[in-house]
C-alpha cells in the first residue's frame, strides 16, 4: 500500500513580501517578477530530476536577478493601492451588492453588533478596504512572513483545523495565494482544506446571509486564460465538486476574481493533469484534486 505524501506547505512556493526600500518603475517590477517566477520553476524542475549542477546555476541566476528580497519588494509594490492592487475592494463591492455588509457601516464601530468572521490568507496589509468595516467584519490575517502587527506569521497548510463552529469563518479570502503553491496536487489539497474552515451553520442561513459562507478567490489571469491544463470551465467544475457555487466573477487585464458561496455539498470528483489546449506561449498551471 502506497504511503500518501503529506501536502507541501505554502513555504515551499509562496515567497513572503517585504517593504521596498525604494520605488521602482512598473516595467522593472514586472520584469523582476516574471524572471523570478521563470527561474523558480526551472530550479524546481532541476531539483526534481536530480540535476544538482543545473539547480546550482539557476540558484545563482536567481540571486543575480536580485534574489528573494528584490522579488519581495517588486511584489509588494505591484500590489500597492496607487496601482489598484487592493483586491479586497472588489470583495467589499460584492458583499455590499449581496447585502452582507452596508456601505454606511464603513469606518463605524457599532456597539453590540456581531461581526462576521473573515480569514485572509496571504494578508499584506491591515488597512485594506475589507478592514474598514470593523463592526461588520472581524478580520483574522495570516501570511508566511508577517509584515507587522495584525498579521500572524502562519502557513495556512499548517494552521490547526477548527475544533468548533466558533473557530470557523463566514468568509475566507484567498487572493494570489494558490498560484504560489509549487505543484498541482498541493493546490488541490489547499482548496479541499479551506472548506474545513468555513462555517456550516451559515451554509443553511436565511437572507441576507443566505449567500454565506463565502470564498473570495483571485488568480493571475494567465493561470485560467493561458494554461494548457486549466480553463475557466474546468476551474468551475473543480469548485462545484468541492461544494462551491459561483456568485460573482470579474476579469481584468492581469487578474481573475471569483466569489463563491459554499453549500457544504461536496461530491467525489477527481481531476488529473490533462492537456485541454496547447500553444507555444502557454503555461502549465494546473490543479489536481484526488
Amino acid at each position: 500500500m502506497a504511503v500518501k505524501k503529506r501536502p507541501k506547505t505554502l513555504s515551499h512556493g509562496r515567497p513572503p513580501c517585504s517593504k521596498p526600500k525604494e520605488r521602482m518603475s512598473s516595467e522593472r517590477s514586472r520584469t523582476i517578477i516574471r524572471t523570478h517566477h521563470r527561474l523558480q520553476k526551472e530550479h524546481a524542475a532541476a531539483l526534481k530530476r536530480g540535476d544538482s549542477k543545473a539547480s546550482d546555476e539557476i540558484a545563482q541566476a536567481i540571486e543575480k536577478n536580485g534574489g528573494i528580497k528584490t522579488y519581495q519588494a517588486a511584489s509588494k509594490q505591484g500590489q500597492a493601492k496607487d496601482r489598484g492592487g487592493d483586491s479586497s475592494k472588489i470583495l467589499v463591492d460584492w458583499l455590499q451588492r449581496s447585502s452582507v455588509i452596508d456601505s454606511k457601516s464603513r469606518g463605524q464601530d457599532v456597539v453590540g453588533q456581531v461581526p462576521l468572521r473573515c480569514l485572509e490568507v496571504g494578508a499584506l496589509s491591515t488597512s485594506n478596504e475589507i478592514s474598514k468595516f470593523p463592526s461588520s467584519i472581524n478580520m483574522t490575517r495570516i501570511d508566511l512572513n508577517s509584515q507587522g502587527h495584525g498579521i500572524a506569521k502562519q502557513d495556512f497548510m499548517e494552521r490547526p483545523l477548527p475544533a468548533s463552529e466558533d473557530e470557523r469563518f463566514d468568509i475566507v479570502s484567498l487572493s494570489l495565494v494558490l498560484n504560489y503553491v509549487p505543484d498541482a496536487p498541493g493546490r488541490g489539497e489547499m482548496l479541499k482544506r479551506l472548506t474545513k474552515f468555513l462555517r456550516m451553520d451559515t451554509a443553511q442561513s436565511t437572507p441576507p446571509n443566505a449567500i454565506l459562507p463565502l470564498l473570495f478567490f483571485v488568480l493571475p489571469l494567465p493561470c485560467v486564460e493561458n494554461s494548457r491544463y486549466l480553463d475557466e470551465k474546468l476551474l468551475l467544475h473543480i469548485m462545484e465538486s468541492l461544494g462551491f457555487v459561483l456568485k460573482y466573477n470579474k476579469n481584468t487585464t492581469k487578474l481573475c476574481y471569483y466569489l463563491f458561496s459554499w453549500t457544504g455539498k461536496v461530491t467525489s470528483v477527481e481531476t488529473d493533469k490533462k492537456k485541454i489546449k496547447d500553444g507555444p506561449a502557454m503555461n502549465n498551471f494546473c490543479i489536481v484534486v484526488d
